[in-house]
């Protein structure tokens, strides 16, 4: 059996192998233009460009957006099942309808490098580790900027510069909500919405995490202090 049988003998059941091939050969582009989008719209955000960089920077947002349905649509054509694949991978379709969460697909490249190459359950931890404290990074940065392009021009808005905007991102997803910054329109209270419940989830599974992984530290050196120690062997 070949490498690429072997492969694709593990690919997703309502998938099937072509749609696993397809996702192989289009991993890395995807993730260089989910990178391309949230710089490109970051710089439109933030900074104030001539005309000339922000059609430049429109192109680009529009071309690394529409990677994603595209690819998407793909995956549906090739699913050896595709109502049944639709249904068991609903964050595929989250990604194409939020393009602002597709940068979470860089945390792949890191929680997959080999410094997290251990035993299996350390190595689970540490990814799982990596994905939420990423998320939480990434996701704090992008309703920040959501938040800022939204709550700019708006009527008797507070947060009008995209440091208040970081910190009430920052203070929001932590759950603390001082309430110096509030968002005023629809599209920036839905964002906080979102954040707050996805900043208790973010949470919840990383201090679960974090005390699963203490638990075991403890747990194996309590094991290596009561295991009997060998006596010395006879002459």
């Amino acid at each position: 059996m070949t490498a690429t049988d072997t492969t694709d003998s593990r690919a997703d059941p309502w998938g099937g192998p072509r749609q696993a091939r397809w996702q192989r050969a289009v991993d890395w582009p995807l993730t260089i233009a989910a990178l391309l989008f949230l710089i490109a719209y970051s710089i439109t955000v933030i900074a104030d460009v001539d005309v000339a960089t922000a059609d430049v920077l429109r192109v680009v947002i529009v071309l690394s957006w529409a990677l994603f349905p595209v690819s998407y649509l793909v995956e549906i054509v090739l699913a050896r099942r595709p109502w049944q694949w639709l249904v068991r991978h609903p964050v595929n379709l989250l990604f194409v309808l939020l393009p602002l969460l597709r940068p979470l697909r860089l945390l792949r490249v890191v929680a997959h490098s080999r410094v997290f190459q251990h035993s299996a359950g350390t190595a689970f931890r540490a990814r799982v580790l990596v994905y939420l404290a990423g998320a939480a990074i990434l996701v704090t940065y992008i309703a920040a900027l959501a938040v800022f392009d939204a709550e700019r021009a708006a009527p008797n808005a507070n947060i009008v510069s995209f440091g208040d905007s970081l910190w009430w991102a920052a203070v929001t997803i932590t759950t603390v909500g001082y309430g110096d910054f509030t968002p005023v329109t629809l599209r920036g209270r839905g964002i906080a919405t979102g954040l707050m419940l996805g900043g208790v989830a973010v949470l919840g599974v990383l201090t679960a995490t974090l005390s699963s992984w203490i638990v075991q530290r403890v747990s194996a050196l309590e094991a290596d202090r009561h295991r009997p120690t060998e006596g010395p062997k006879p002459e």
